[in-house]
Parts: C-alpha cells; structure tokens; sequence
C-alpha cells in the first residue's frame, strides 16, 4: 500500500510545483465494489467507496491501496489546490502493446487454457483498454470534468463468457465453471453514465473479448494449449473467481 499511496503523493507534490493544470490519476474499480451498506438493487457510481476495513478484513490489499491511494489523490487536490480527476477501470481486456501478459489479460488466459480450479459464476466488470485510453484523454481535455468517473461499460458473468468465447473459439479446454450463480459476490452492476454524459462511447463487450483472444493467438500466448491441456495459475488479484471446493 505504501507504493501506492506515497508514489501518487510524489506525482502530484511534483505536479502542484510544476503549476500543470490538470491531473488524471487511474484508480480502479476495486475502489468502488467492496463497500456491503450499499442499497441493494441500485448500481454503484461514484458516491460507493469500498469500505477499507472489510477489504482489510477480507485481506484485498489491491483494494485497499487503490482505495486509500485514490481518497488521497482527491484530498491533496482540495487542500492544495490543485485539479485532479480520478478514472476507475474495471477488468481491462483487449490488445496489449507490451509483449508481456498483464494481470487483467491473465484472467481471461486462464479461463480460455482452463485452469485447474472451477471458478464461480460472477459478474465480471469489462473495459477495452483502447476505451480506457479514449475515457483518459477525454476527462484530460474537457474543461468541465471533475471529481470521480467509473469506466465499466460491460458486464457479463462467468457461463456466459465462456458461451461466448467456445462459439468462436471451440477447441480450447476452457476453465470448469459452477452451474449456480454466486449470490453472494460483492461484484454488482456498477454505472458509467457519468463518464459517457461526457461522451464516452466505449466498444460493445464481444469485441473486446474476441479482439483480446486474437492477440494472444497472434502472439503465440495460447499456442501451445490448444487441445493439450495444459493450465496455468489465477492471478492472486482474481482469487475471489475460485469456486469453493465441495
């Protein structure tokens, strides 16, 4: 948590120094998703902060860093100042510029191999990352823009994604997925209109999902399991999608 908090500090220390207008600071949804007093049935927007002490509770230390590292971020901008804007992605999937897999993509990597472990029939959350960079440099440049803005366009939930990607993609392995849905997931439907009333028009999801799958083909990411069985291991981000062992 230290990093993260204490590594934003420095960038805005800098950034009030240097007298730049505007601050964009990419936080996460997992600043948003974790708070459990939240009004059943009403998607979380920007008002809904995870509650720190159950992510502590529940050891979510990424949650708990994004979380406090954001609060930060919009306090030193009150007190000093200075304008910062916060954009919070959910799980972001889609090409990649950089040869190595990140985290986000290894979720899907893993789904697709078919990791060793069920995972539970949740709500993912998903963002193109061509649509993350679009929702950054819109907020950058509109002078209005202020406070909070949740980038989640999509949302699907674990049977479905794998309906749709064994459509396409038929002869992978595949993770296992549990028939009954998790009831008790604390991933609910979150709302982005307040970044689209800005003009955001993020992809539809299976673009992004089927766009996402070509690159890893293309890059040799999923090559050598296809029809071998080989898997692979869960991000510890993502360990909530285990399905509990009956």
């Amino acid at each position: 948590m230290e990093p993260a908090v204490k590594g934003t500090l420095n960038i805005l220390d800098v950034c009030s120094s240097m007298k730049v207008q505007k601050v964009v600071v990419v936080s996460s949804t997992s600043a948003v998703h974790f708070n459990p007093n939240w009004p059943q049935g009403r998607p979380k927007d920007e008002s809904c902060w995870s509650d720190k002490k159950v992510c502590m509770e529940n050891e979510l230390w990424y949650c708990v860093a994004k979380t406090v590292a954001e609060e930060t971020a919009l306090e030193y901008a009150e007190k000093n100042g200075l304008n910062v804007v916060t954009v919070c992605p959910c799980i972001v999937f889609g090409p990649q510029l950089q040869p190595v897999v990140n985290t986000s993509s290894e979720l899907l990597v893993y789904v697709i191999k078919g990791g060793p472990n069920a995972m539970n029939d949740r709500l993912w959350h998903i963002v193109d990352v061509r649509d993350v960079a679009d929702a950054l440099l819109l907020v950058y440049e509109k002078p209005e823009s202020s406070g909070r803005y949740i980038s989640a366009p999509n949302y699907i939930n674990t049977k479905a994604i794998l309906e749709l990607l064994k459509k396409t993609y038929p002869n992978y392995n595949y993770v296992k997925c549990k028939d009954n849905a998790d009831q008790n997931s604390p991933i609910t439907p979150i709302s982005s209109e307040k970044l689209k009333s800005q003009g955001w028009k993020p992809r539809a999801l299976e673009e992004t999902l089927l766009d996402s799958v070509e690159y890893y083909r293309k890059t040799g990411i999923l090559q050598d399991v296809e029809g071998e069985g080989q898997a692979c291991r869960l991000p510890d981000l993502f360990q909530f999608f285990h399905a509990t062992e009956e």
